[in-house]
Order: structure tokens, then C-alpha cells, then sequence
């Protein structure tokens, strides 16, 4: 029998779902680019938080004890002052009682101020060589200790020893250093000290060449006098002691502000500037102790009353701090980090110098950073503020996507088991489990069709073989392909074909929901084959009069392909497990559109399929809870489907259904504030289904995007031991779920390749979703391309 809608006689205004599908289609390409560009930028971060804290990039080599006979005596017999003056060294040392104190590895948020402090109530200035890292991520403790009147000196960007690295790693390590200065201060220094150096005798055969690159670039290297060994945590005593010079000579001192508990070096601190101003000792910096050794003093440094010292013209007489500066134009440019010239330098004593420009004597080996120094050092602290507060952040939602992951596994072992038991008990308390009297009036079945000639015939030849009565309406969505010709042509009993023009699948539906002759319907795809009793077993919870809405069980046909065996894998596991959980919550989410039965009247109650959403199913399914009837789901109701066999069509499938679920929970978002039946959905399923199938896999790629780096950047074995832990109990519950199913085990080994393959892809299209909601966009339903190939179940198990 065949039936068609009736036409108006002018051509139909198009859905507003047709009007949106050229707006979102023309969005598809801008929101994909939006969604890698979120993927690349949680990535960059990683990489940037990975380098600042030296687990990329690290180079743990120290070298000790190597042979320094190609290093000039004059050198190792010279001060702790490093200089290279038109490509001749030079060593100084500093004047007699007088304390240059340098402190490493800084700075820190807890013990670089308390440093700060005990020099600023002491009335000294000292100067810091620090790590560009710490920098980056610190610049409020760089900018105060500058405002102070102390002095910045380079130790590396990551604290690397150089004699290993080659020219290209040491000019990275100096020019990102003096980067995150510019970025912190507004200054760039030419003061440069080495990682694991010590007194300048200690320079060897592959250090030399490093130092003499680096004077070449217009540093001066800053090696020790005395080492105060503060790092060894000897007690505060011993510290000063060793920090203390001999018969009252000039000493750099080296002390730490980082590298862990440095509250001996506090105390030892205050104590020593006592100590050795009551001795007649002045302290100065780097800078201020070149520029007494050159004459340039003018009451520099600071003894028990001395003042701060004197700001003089810009470079007159010095040679001090930045007198190899000139020879810094080249591999940086035209000084150390782009800089302007340093106080010393030719241009610096040009007559073309503003007699007005001055400088502090013990800041002098610091300039300003102007241009696109200062402008990439701001971009480089803001690029680490945001890592900074962003690691911590998705550590944080890490834990979050770890305890719901494996809370879901729990609860789906545990709950699935119960539903299992419960339905299949065939003895014991209770006895037998059975929903009330047989089910066996006749029911109609509802096959919405668009394009389906090639499943058509096998879908209404599943049907014929059906045990239970049953009436059959192909509603012909507009078909251009000859659906509605091969499904009359069947000659099947009880058959009624209606035709009606494209508006999509809803439309379908609610067309055969009007027309159906029996109180319960039965809806399917038009690709999908039926068990010859799935239809008996689908309708049997219906002796419940308080059910309104049964679940089926869907299983993929072609399941002998790479991506079919990932689906049926999902299927089985990811849906058919997570609906026996549901169920026995009640708050199934999604009935599937492959198999599913209604009351009519409670279709027609709920307002019937609607086109608000893309996922029809799951909107309709909601609806029925807050109505107040109850949704469950019947394991032995099987239907085989034909799964997307393509990428591709995979993508767009599941687009459509994780946007179109994302679309049913904000419509249906009021029932988080209801009563009655709607709120008990609303608190209790929808939470679920958010955190489970929105939240949880939106922030799945974090597990994969962290193992990924900490087999890469931190520690291989441990990862890949963690990753396997996590596959472990996942093929654990998919085991256990196909048990229940009685699945075959041999499709479980494709698991561990859908997990490094197929699950990236879904969470792809999550993340797409999640943008295309958060941009308002729109889908229409989309056909699949169908190939026909899945016929009778028989012999599948």
C-alpha cells in the first residue's frame, strides 16, 4: 500500500534547519582551524613550562678535571674580572677590602626578597647572576631588586654548563636571558656568569674557548674569589667563615638565592655584612668595584657610612662593567641582547652622547632594552604568565579526567554486573526476571528513508522474519535514488510506503508516528537490519505500564574493517555498557535511532521528534524522563547496523551526534531546577552524561597530550608504564563487556590501536563540537554513504 503526503502546489519554505546549513557549512572550516589552533597552543605551552623548567632541552653534563694547558697563565694567575678589549684578554681583581657579593641561580619568589631585605636594612648592593628561566617566571622579584639598586649579571637561560653546548646554543642561552630581563626590568646587562664555575684557575681547555666567544660579544665574565659554600647547608658560622677574605683583600663573594632551603644563607648573611664593615670592608657590585679599580669611583661602594654610590657621566673614563661591550656587535647585534652601547663603549664616549645622560656606577653594567628587545622580552613574560597559570590548571583538570575516567570504568563494572544478573536471574530470590504478562499485539514499525536503495531490501526482508506481528511504514524522505520504488516493488505483506518531500528525519518519524495503527511504535534507520525476534524482545518491557521508551541493542555488521572493528569495540563497550549502567540509575540518556521502541501516545504527550536538535534521539529520550515515564534497556533486542566505513563519514556521524547531544542537554538544562521526575533527571542523569560524554572526553587529550611529553621530555619507561596501566583496565571492562554481549574476544586486539588511533579522532570531533556550540552554529542532518553490505545476522556472533 502506498501512500503520499499531499503537496501545497508551490515550492516549500525551506526548515530553519536548511536555512542555517550554508551559514554552518561555510563555519566548518574556521571552527576546525579554531580547534587545532587550541590543540597547538595547550601544546606550545607545554613545550614553553617543559623548556623553563629544563625538562626539554636538558643538558645534565657537568665537566670536572679536564686539562687546561691551551688556557694562557696570565689567565689563571689573573682576578675573578674577565674582560676582552679588542680581542685581547684582560684580568682584574678587585680592590683591597672592598666585597663584591653575587649571588647564583635566582631569582625565587621566597628567598631572593628576604636577601633583599637584609641588604636594604644593611644599606648594600649586590650583584645577582640569574637564570633566565627563573626570570621569566619571576619578573616582579627581578624588577624590585633593580628598583633597589642591585645589579643583574647572566647565568644562562637554563642553567646549562656551555663547555658541552655548541655557538648556536650558547647565543640561545645569552639572548633569551637577556630577553626575560627586558621583559622583567626593562634592562639588558653585560655581566655574565658561568653555570658551575668557580675561581677563574679553574677554566679549562673547553671552558677558554667559551669565555673568550663570550668576551667576544662584549661580556665580562665574573668568576670567585671566595665560595661561601652555602649550598652545602654547613651552618651559618661556616659560611661566614668561607666568605670571608683573606688579609684584608678584595673578593667577590658567591652565595645563592635559589637551589633550595636558603634560610642559613639569611642569616649568615646579615651577620657577615656586620661582620665585615666593623673590618673597614665596603661593598659594591660588579660594576662599581671595575669602576674604582679605573678610577671612576667618586665615593662608589658602601662601608658602615658610606652612601650609594655617585651617578657620573654615561661611560667617561670606564673601562669597567662594559668596556668589552663595542665588540658585542655582531652574532646579538649591536650589544649584549640588543641593548643600547654600554657605558665604556666607543659609541657610548662619542661626542654625540647627551652630557645628560647618567648612569648609577654600580648599576652600569645595565642598560636600557629598547625596541624589539624590550618588546619581545614583554611577550616572552606574558607568554610565561600564561604557562604558568595554565599548566597548573590542566594539572589540575588532569586529576579531574584521571578520577572521572577511572570512576566511570568502576561504575560500569559495577553497575553493568548488577544489570546483567538482575535480568538474566533465572532463579533465586524472586524467581525468574520477567517484566509482566508476554507482550504480543501487534506493533508498528517506522523506517524513516532517504537515499537508501542499497539497504532497503535487506532491511524489510529483517523485518518480514519478524516472530511478532508487526506493520511496517517506509516514510520516504524525498528519496532521489529509487527507495520508495524498491521498497514497494518487495511485494512484502504489510507494507505501507508514504511519501513525502525532504524534510528530514524528525519530519519522517513524527509522519509515521501519525500514521500508525498500534499504541506502540518502533523506530529503526533504513540501513539496519533486525534479529527475526528483535522486535518481540524490544517491545517486552511494555507490560510495565510506568515504561515509556525501550533501548535496543545495536551491534556494527561490517565489523571486518580496521574502522568497523573500532566501532563495534565502541558499541559494545563505550554504549551498550554505559546503557546498563544508565538503566539501572534511571536516567538512560539515548535511545538509539537504530532501535527503539515508544508508546505512541507518550511521543505524541512529549510533543514527538523534534527538530530542534541533530541528535532527535537523544532530545526525545530526555523529554520522556521529565514526563515522568521510565526509559530501559533491553540487551537481547539486537539490530545490526552498517557503520560509517570511512574516516570521513565517521567524522561526520559523530560530529553530528556529539554536537546534537551538547544541543538536547541545553535545551532540556531547565530540568536541573525542577521537580518530580524532570529534576531527578536533571541531578542526576544529566551531571552524568555531561561529565562522562562532554567534559571527560573534551579533557582526554590531556592524558595523551602529558604521556606523550613525559615520554618524550621526562621519563620513557615510566610513561609508557602508566599508559599501559590505564589500556590494561580498559581492555579489562571491554572484555567484560563483551562477555556479556558474547562477543568474540579477537576484535579486543585492535584496542590498543584504537586507543593511539581512533579515540584521538573522536576527541577531535568533540573538541569541533564543543566549538561549533560555543559559536552558535548549526547542522542539518547528514546522510552517510551506505554500501549495503550488512544483511542477515545469521551466524554473527
Amino acid at each position: 500500500m502506498t501512500s503520499t503526503t499531499p503537496s501545497r502546489g508551490r515550492r516549500r519554505a525551506p526548515t530553519k534547519m536548511e536555512r542555517a546549513a550554508g551559514k554552518a557549512a561555510a563555519l566548518q572550516k574556521p571552527r576546525v582551524i579554531l580547534a587545532l589552533l587550541l590543540l597547538l597552543g595547550l601544546t606550545s605551552v607545554m613545550l614553553l613550562d617543559g623548556y623553563l623548567r629544563s625538562e626539554i632541552g636538558n643538558d645534565a653534563r657537568v665537566r670536572d678535571g679536564a686539562a687546561y694547558d691551551k688556557v694562557p697563565q696570565k689567565i689563571l694567575d689573573g682576578g675573578p674580572l674577565l674582560t676582552f678589549t679588542g680581542g685581547t684578554a684582560k684580568t682584574q681583581s678587585v680592590p683591597n677590602k672592598t666585597i663584591v657579593l653575587t649571588f647564583d641561580d635566582g631569582p625565587t619568589p621566597t628567598w631572593t626578597p628576604q636577601i633583599l631585605k637584609v641588604l636594604d636594612d644593611n644599606n648594600v648592593e649586590a650583584t645577582f647572576f640569574m637564570v633566565g628561566s627563573m626570570v621569566s617566571r619571576y619578573p616582579g622579584v627581578v624588577k624590585d631588586l633593580v628598583d633597589q639598586g642591585n645589579e643583574v649579571g647572566i647565568h644562562t637561560f637554563t642553567h646549562v654548563d656551555l663547555s658541552y653546548q655548541g655557538a648556536g646554543r650558547l647565543q640561545r642561552e645569552l639572548k633569551q636571558t637577556q630577553l626575560a630581563l627586558a621583559g622583567a626590568a626593562g634592562i639588558t646587562t653585560t655581566l655574565f656568569r658561568a653555570p658551575y664555575s668557580s675561581e677563574i684557575n679553574a677554566v679549562d681547555n673547553y671552558s677558554w674557548p667559551v669565555y673568550k666567544e663570550i668576551g667576544n660579544l662584549g661580556y665580562t665574565s665574573v668568576f670567585v674569589d671566595t665560595d661561601s659554600d652555602d649550598w652545602k647547608k654547613p651552618g651559618v658560622s661556616k659560611i661566614v667563615q668561607w666568605a670571608t677574605p683573606k688579609d684584608n683583600k678584595g673578593a667577590v663573594v658567591l652565595m645563592h638565592d635559589a637551589g633550595g632551603d636558603r634560610s642559613e644563607t639569611v642569616k649568615a648573611l646579615d651577620t657577615y655584612i656586620k661582620k665585615m664593615k666593623a673590618k673597614g670592608y665596603s661593598f659594591t657590585t660588579v660594576s662599581g668595584a671595575m669602576a674604582k679599580l679605573n678610577g671612576t669611583q667618586n665615593g662608589a661602594g658602601r662601608t658602615g657610612t658610606a652612601g650609594s654610590g655617585q651617578a657620573v657621566e654615561a661611560g667617561v673614563g670606564q673601562t669597567g662593567a662594559g668596556a668589552g661591550a663595542g665588540a658585542g656587535a655582531g652574532a646579538l647585534g649591536e650589544q649584549p641582547g640588543g641593548a643600547q652601547s654600554a657605558p665604556g663603549s666607543g659609541s657610548a664616549n662619542s661626542s654625540s652622547n647627551n652630557s645628560s645622560n647618567k648612569v648609577n656606577i654600580e648599576q652600569s653594567g645595565q642598560q636600557k632594552a629598547t625596541g624589539s628587545t624590550l618588546y619581545e622580552g614583554k611577550a616572552l613574560i606574558y607568554a610565561v604568565a600564561v604557562a604558568e597559570w595554565v599548566l597548573p590548571l590542566l594539572s589540575w583538570l588532569l586529576l579531574v579526567v584521571g578520577i572521572s575516567v577511572m570512576g566511570r570504568f568502576g561504575m560500569m563494572l559495577i553497575l553493568a554486573r548488577r544489570h546483567y544478573r538482575q535480568r538474566n536471574r533465572k532463579r533465586g530470590k524472586g524467581g525468574k526476571f520477567s517484566w509482566g504478562p508476554t507482550v504480543t499485539r501487534p506493533v508498528t514499525v517506522i523506517v524513516p528513508a532517504y537515499n537508501e536503495k542499497e539497504c532497503i531490501a535487506n532491511t524489510l526482508h529483517s523485518l518480514a522474519q519478524s516472530t511478532h506481528p508487526i506493520e511496517i511504514i517506509v516514510v520516504d524522505d524525498g528519496s532521489t535514488d529509487g527507495t520508495k520504488e524498491i521498497a514497494e516493488s518487495l511485494g512484502l505483506p504489510n507494507v505501507r510506503v508514504i511519501r513525502q518531500e525532504n524534510a528530514g528525519k524528525p519530519a519522517a518519524l513524527n509522519n509515521g508516528v501519525r500514521n500508525a495503527s498500534y499504541d506502540i511504535v518502533v523506530m529503526m534507520d533504513g540501513d539496519t537490519v533486525f534479529e527475526p525476534d528483535a522486535v518481540h524482545q524490544l517491545v517486552q518491557p511494555f507490560a510495565d505500564p510506568g515504561i515509556g521508551a525501550v533501548a535496543g541493542n545495536a551491534k556494527v555488521g561490517n565489523r571486518n574493517t580496521i574502522i568497523g572493528a573500532w566501532q563495534h569495540i565502541e558499541y559494545v563497550m563505550g554504549f551498550n555498557l554505559d546503557r546498563r549502567m544508565y538503566d539501572l540509575l534511571r536516567c538512560m540518556p539515548t535511545i538509539p535511532g537504530a532501535i527503539g521502541a515508544f508508546r505512541r501516545d507518550a511521543v505524541l504527550e512529549v510533543g514527538g521528534m523534534s527538530e530542534d536538535t541533530l541528535a532527535e534521539d537523544t532530545d526525545i529520550t530526555i523529554a520522556m524522563h521529565r514526563a515522568g515515564w521510565r526509559v530501559v534497556y533491553q540487551e537481547h533486542a539486537r539490530a545490526w547496523t552498517e557503520a560509517p566505513s570511512s574516516l570521513k563519514q565517521l567524522w561526520s556521524q559523530r560530529y553530528r551526534w556529539s554536537y546534537g547531544t551538547m544541543q538536547a542537554l541545553w535545551k532540556h538544562r531547565k530540568s536541573l531546577t525542577d521537580k518530580g521526575p524532570s529534576g531527578r533527571f536533571g541531578r542526576i542523569g544529566m551531571p552524568l552524561v555531561v561529565i562522562f560524554q562532554i567534559i571527560t572526553p573534551v579533557l582526554a587529550p590531556l592524558i595523551d597530550v602529558f604521556t606523550i611529553y613525559s615520554m618524550i621530555f621526562v621519563d620513557f619507561w615510566a610513561s609508557l608504564l602508566a599508559w599501559l596501566a590505564v589500556l590494561v583496565v580498559q581492555l579489562v571492562c571491554a572484555a567484560y563487556a563483551f562477555r556479556l554481549d558474547r562477543e568474540k574476544y579477537r576484535y579486543l586486539a585492535m584496542l590498543p590501536l584504537q586507543q593511539l588511533a581512533y579515540r584521538q579522532m573522536m576527541y577531535l570531533v568533540l573538541i569541533h563540537s564543543s566549538v561549533t556550540a560555543l559559536t552558535g552554529g548549526r547542522l542539518r542532518w547528514q546522510k552517510l554513504k551506505r554500501t549495503g553490505e550488512v544483511g542477515t545476522p545469521a551466524g554473527v556472533s
